[in-house]
């Protein structure tokens, strides 16, 4: 039985092709390539993480 999130994941699939192709293109090196492709799976989290700091203050 789908559940109706579809969206959301490819929302956050497109999402994550983009963060990804974004910190891959600015990476100096491999390994910072790579430290971007993690990165870009987590991104989420940074963003909600700088947004609670602004409610905060």
């Amino acid at each position: 039985m789908a559940s109706g999130n579809a969206s959301a994941g490819g929302a956050y699939g497109l999402a994550f092709i983009g963060a990804a192709i974004y910190f891959i293109g600015t990476a100096s090196s491999f390994l910072m390539g790579v430290l971007g492709f993690f990165k870009a799976l987590v991104w989420p989290a940074f963003l909600v993480y700088k947004l609670l700091e602004l409610v905060k203050a």
